[in-house]
């Protein structure tokens, strides 16, 4: 029905119709009976794909800078110098910490083995030698004590430790 000019008039006598998408469902619903599984393996497989794109894009971007500082050979130079440096140092101290250790121990051994030895020759004697082993086991809490203490600790060195030691006697 056409009015005057060649406009469309649009007939009273049939009420509009909702225009949706429900004429696709048919065919969207068999495709994906027919192909569901291809279409979910592309999906993953296309998000892997750019999860790895974009990884490499930002280690290549990240790269490009270091790459540019380690072309100057006086920079690479200089670094690798620093760190052999710094590394003698760390193995110096090191060094002289697992030192001090051992001469600690050497001290403890010795000054048990000493104690023994007095001991032993006190009993030989006859004598008791429990008095003796008071004396040597304070000597040798004091110098467990000694080694326990932080060096660098100005509080704890204005405390005698014979004072310690007996404490810990009493507390025994």
């Amino acid at each position: 029905m056409e009015a005057e000019g060649g406009a469309r008039v649009r007939n009273e006598d049939v009420p509009p119709q909702n225009q949706d998408l429900s004429f696709l469902l048919p065919s969207v619903a068999s495709l994906l009976s027919d192909y569901g599984w291809y279409l979910v393996f592309l999906c993953v497989g296309g998000f892997l794909l750019i999860q790895h794109l974009r990884k490499n894009r930002s280690t290549n971007n990240q790269s490009s800078p270091v790459s540019a500082e380690s072309q100057d050979p006086v920079s690479v130079v200089r670094r690798q110098e620093a760190l052999e440096a710094s590394r003698r140092r760390m193995q110096e101290e090191q060094d002289a910490r697992a030192e001090e250790f051992r001469e600690k121990q050497q001290r403890l051994e010795e000054e048990k083995r000493r104690q023994k030895i007095e001991m032993w020759e006190s009993m030989k004697e006859g004598k008791s030698y429990k008095g003796n082993a008071k004396v040597a086991q304070d000597t040798i809490l004091c110098l467990e004590m000694e080694e326990e203490r932080a060096p660098l600790d100005p509080a704890e060195e204005d405390r005698p430790l014979v004072d310690e030691v007996k404490g810990r006697q009493s507390s025994l």
